[in-house]
C-alpha cells in the first residue's frame, strides 16, 4: 500500500471549530520529526566534512519546506519565526544548531498538541459527567422530571 493509499486523518485538533487545521498530514508530519530526531542524533558525536555539511545543510532545507506544506498559516508563521534559514555556506556549529532548534520546536509542537488533546478529553469528561448528574437527578424519587406515584411500566 502507498503513501496516497493509506488512509490518513486529514487534521490535528484545529484551534476552533471551522479554522484550518494546524497539520493536515499528521503520519508525515510523524516522519519528518522522526528523521529529524535520529539525524540529529547520529551527527552528534561525529566531525563532519564540507560534503557533509552541505547534504545536512540541504535536507534541513528540504525538511523545512516539507513542513510548510503540511501546516497551518499560524504554525507556518511561527516556524519561520523560530528556525530560520541556513545561508549558503554555512558552517557545521550552525547547521547542527539548526537542526537542534528544529528537533526541539517539532518537540514542542507535539507537546502541544498532546496538551490540546488531553485539554479536550477532560472537557468531554466533564460534560459527560454533568449530563449524567442531570439525568441521575431527573431519576431520583420525588423529582419534578418524574411522577413518583406510577409504577415502572406508567
Amino acid at each position: 500500500m502507498t503513501e496516497k493509499e493509506i488512509p490518513q486523518p486529514e487534521v490535528l485538533p484545529p484551534d476552533e471549530v471551522g479554522e484550518e487545521p494546524l497539520v493536515s498530514e499528521p503520519l508525515k508530519l510523524v516522519r519528518i520529526a522522526s528523521m529529524t530526531q535520529a539525524m540529529l542524533v547520529e551527527v552528534r558525536g561525529i566531525d563532519l566534512d564540507d560534503n557533509a555539511v552541505v547534504r545536512l545543510q540541504d535536507v534541513h532545507g528540504r525538511t523545512l519546506a516539507s513542513l510548510r506544506d503540511i501546516m497551518s498559516d499560524e504554525l507556518r508563521e511561527e516556524l519561520d519565526a523560530v528556525v530560520l534559514p541556513l545561508e549558503e555556506g554555512a558552517s557545521e556549529a550552525e547547521v547542527r544548531v539548526a537542526q537542534a532548534q528544529l528537533a526541539g520546536w517539532l518537540e514542542g509542537l507535539f507537546h502541544g498538541i498532546r496538551a490540546s488533546l488531553w485539554g479536550q478529553q477532560v472537557a468531554v469528561q466533564r460534560s459527560a459527567m454533568q449530563n449524567l448528574e442531570a439525568l441521575h437527578t431527573l431519576d431520583a424519587p420525588g423529582s419534578e422530571g418524574r411522577d413518583s406515584s406510577s409504577g415502572p411500566y406508567l
